[in-house]
């Protein structure tokens, strides 16, 4: 019996699990990307090249690999191309006006605020007028941000004039738009939201916390769960979710969410037709003892995911996770690893070798590696986190001259 295709977009480290999972799962899997040295190559049955940033190609592709589903996991570059060859295959997904609501942060700002979604004010900016005008009108601190990028990148924290005119300085050359948009900076405490909806019903609304570094903006390096705020917020954050993926209109897919609460209300920073990136996957999986990617796979071929969900666990398991990062660039020298041995430890990777460049830390793409641990409490699984980060040692050649 022939096999049916799942084609994943993304041949990264983060698209492996789920690559993994589908040839379980009896799927033939075809990973498109652009060329390159990419793990998911090495795992998958058939490679597709292509720019997943662009939709038409993406459609090209699949119609020649007679595809009879399409995913993605963990990265918002080929979210557009996914809805784009789901629409018009007719496959199980999310619809293509969603997709670019999720590709498009302004699009996205405009739905929540038409179906009054709480999210931060914002302006639209095409020029350096347009950009006074929204320093104006919305006051500091403010956001500079780009509405194609992922990963923190293109997002620029701005308390006065002259960061401001920097932000957009440094947003414009690296946005394909002509445009970014300007938002009123929420003072307040950041987390997140992973949930899943299939056939127009929303199966879970799992809140988590996020562990943030301060870049140029508020970068998370990990993610916990269960999430430590009161019932009240929980509640609240329930509601505001299944508003915002009411809004964009999203079905057949996970769903990955940026909350912040200020003055006890919790507004929606954006969100996207896909699962979270930095070991969310495992998150989920960890929590409820499913495999999550499972359910993301299941649902791209359109075979009810709720299958997998009906068998979680009766008690939910704590767990944490981290990115493991460097505070200076350099090449390495040496890396000296002394992991506790403990069952509680679920992975600890490394994605750098002896050799390797790396960068000091700003965005997602500049981390070494990662930790994901599981324990009774949040408390449990940060002691034994910190355990871990004490026993590696990276030695830069500078650190050595």
């Amino acid at each position: 019996m022939k096999k049916k295709k799942l084609m994943i977009l993304g041949a990264g480290a983060t698209q492996v699990p789920l690559v993994r999972v589908s040839k379980e799962l009896g799927y033939h899997t075809v990973v498109a990307s652009i060329d390159g040295n990419y793990p998911a190559f090495d795992v998958c049955d058939e490679i597709a090249l292509v720019d997943i940033s662009e939709p038409s190609a993406v459609l090209e592709k699949a119609i020649e690999f007679r595809i009879d589903g399409i995913t993605t996991c963990c990265l918002d570059t080929g979210i557009h191309a996914v809805g784009y060859v789901a629409e018009r295959l007719g496959l199980c997904n999310i619809s293509n006006s969603a997709a670019e609501m999720c590709y498009n942060k302004l699009l996205m700002k405009r739905a929540f605020l038409d179906n009054g979604v709480p999210t931060a004010d914002f302006r639209m900016v095409t020029d350096t007028h347009e950009l006074y005008s929204a320093m104006d009108e919305i006051g500091f601190p403010l956001i500079i941000k780009a509405v194609d990028l992922q990963g923190s990148r293109g997002i620029y924290i701005c308390r006065s004039v002259d960061e401001a005119v920097n932000g957009y300085n440094n947003v414009m050359p690296v946005t394909k738009k002509d445009f970014c948009i300007v938002e009123k900076y929420l003072e307040g405490y950041e987390f997140g939201a992973q949930a899943f909806i299939y056939n127009h019903d929303i199966l879970f609304v799992l809140p988590h916390g996020d562990n943030t570094y301060m870049s140029h903006t508020a970068v998370p390096i990990g993610h916990y769960a269960p999430f430590d705020g009161d019932n009240q917020l929980k509640e609240q954050s329930d509601t505001v979710v299944r508003a915002a993926i009411d809004a964009i209109g999203l079905d057949n897919c996970a769903v990955n969410v940026d909350l912040i609460v200020e003055d006890n209300t919790v507004y929606v920073i954006e969100l996207t037709g896909r699962v979270g990136a930095t070991c969310l996957p495992e998150l989920v999986s960890i929590y409820y003892g499913i495999d999550y990617y499972k359910m993301i796979a299941m649902a791209a071929m359109g075979e009810n995911p709720a299958q997998v969900f009906e068998k979680r666990n009766e008690t939910y398991t704590a767990n944490a996770s981290r990115m493991l990062l460097s505070e200076k660039s350099g090449r390495i020298a040496d890396i000296m690893l002394d992991i506790p041995e403990d069952d509680r430890i679920y992975e600890v990777s490394m994605i750098v070798e002896k050799g390797s460049e790396i960068n000091k830390f700003e965005n997602a793409k500049d981390r070494i590696g990662q930790v994901i641990v599981k324990g009774k409490t949040y408390d449990d699984c940060e002691k034994l986190i910190q355990r871990i980060q004490n026993g590696i040692t990276i030695i830069l050649d500078q650190d050595i001259e």
